[in-house]
């Protein structure tokens, strides 16, 4: 197993390749203790596998949580089929005024997936509701440029539901001028931002497509990162078979954005380095020993492909959850959720810079 080095340089506190910003407003125990008690699965909430009790808990929960930051809550209940049942599920939204009916969307899905291996959901996406959270409470009462909506929505893991449904209800996407994922932001041994690929994605599922590959939100939260946190900004993934540098796929609910007309962003953290399962995919997130049969370090790969049994995965394994996670990364997962907040907390401050 690889040890955590921990240096204090100039007021900055560096951990495993991640910066936070001693004082910053946004520097407190907020988001993390929000993410302990959704995730433990004795005092909190646990797994949230769509259409169960506790993905509904969750939803319930979240609004609660908004609630209690000042906010009027609007909860979106849809249906949906899933292996020839329908289930229901909703999205949950709040609304933080800003100067201009413009609207800066950000997103994070709270359902779960993997809970048959022992999966808890804390990177995937805990991590990205809790964010949410603390953005309610960091941004209240700021000069926003723009309005910024906050939504969390339900059942993405087994096909995007909840977004689908958001981005095709009439209205939806009035004056919304930009989308910013937030899918699995902590975990991984590096952050990166996203932009749609250039591709188009298959968007026969959104009532008015008119896709765009936009960079604009990408590069606004790239720069804010890199002003914030210098070489440990957010990166951009490297050119790999089928995917432009810094572009990605369809797999999350950035997608019905994208098909809509409306750029997007897409911050995750996992590592494109490692010479995965197929390769350098970014489906292995971490070179942890702990999380691998056997990893090289000179090939960054398995040790055998053959007989590897765990790569470096997280989101829907055993792994994922915060008595496992914690021990092996130590301050780390904290860490780069406090990252991703400050970083979205400041682009939401100066959204107009980037999107028009």
């Amino acid at each position: 197993m690889k040890n955590t080095i921990t240096t204090v340089l100039c007021g900055t506190l560096l951990l495993s390749g991640t910066v936070f910003v001693s004082g910053a407003a946004f520097a407190d125990d907020y988001a993390w203790d929000q993410l302990v008690a959704l995730t433990d699965e004795t005092n909190g909430i646990g797994a949230r596998r769509v259409g169960t009790p506790q993905e509904k808990q969750t939803a319930d929960w979240i609004a609660e949580q908004w609630k209690k930051s000042g906010y009027k809550v609007t909860t979106q209940p849809f249906s949906f089929e899933l292996d020839g049942k329908v289930l229901k599920s909703e999205n949950v939204m709040v609304d933080i005024p800003g100067q201009s009916d413009k609207v800066l969307v950000i997103g994070a899905h709270y359902d779960t997936k993997g809970d048959e291996k022992g999966s808890l959901g804390a990177t995937d996406n805990g991590s990205g509701v809790v964010a949410l959270l603390a953005l309610a409470k960091d941004l209240k009462g700021k000069q926003l440029p723009y309005t910024v909506r906050l939504i969390a929505f339900g059942a993405e893991e087994f096909g995007l539901n909840g977004s689908k449904y958001y981005v095709n209800k009439t209205g939806a996407l009035d004056n919304v001028v930009g989308m910013i994922n937030l899918d699995t932001i902590i975990g991984g041994d590096k952050l990166y931002v996203h932009s749609a690929h250039s591709t188009p994605y298959k968007c026969d599922y959104v009532r008015k497509a008119n896709y765009t590959g936009d960079t604009s939100v990408r590069s606004g939260l790239k720069a804010v990162s890199d002003q914030l946190y210098k070489e440990n900004g957010h990166k951009l993934h490297p050119t790999f078979e089928g995917y432009p540098e810094g572009e990605t796929g369809n797999w999350s609910d950035h997608a019905p954005f994208a098909c809509s007309g409306i750029p997007i962003g897409y911050l995750e953290a996992t590592n494109f380095a490692i010479d995965g399962e197929e390769g350098n995919d970014g489906y292995s997130q971490t070179t942890n020993d702990a999380l691998w049969s056997c990893f090289d370090d000179k090939t960054l790969s398995a040790c055998s492909r053959e007989e590897e049994e765990h790569w470096g995965k997280i989101w829907h394994t055993k792994f994922d959850r915060l008595d496992t996670l914690t021990p092996l990364f130590k301050d780390r997962l904290q860490t780069q959720l406090n990252q991703n907040i400050q970083v979205l907390e400041t682009f939401a401050l100066e959204a107009n810079k980037w999107v028009k």
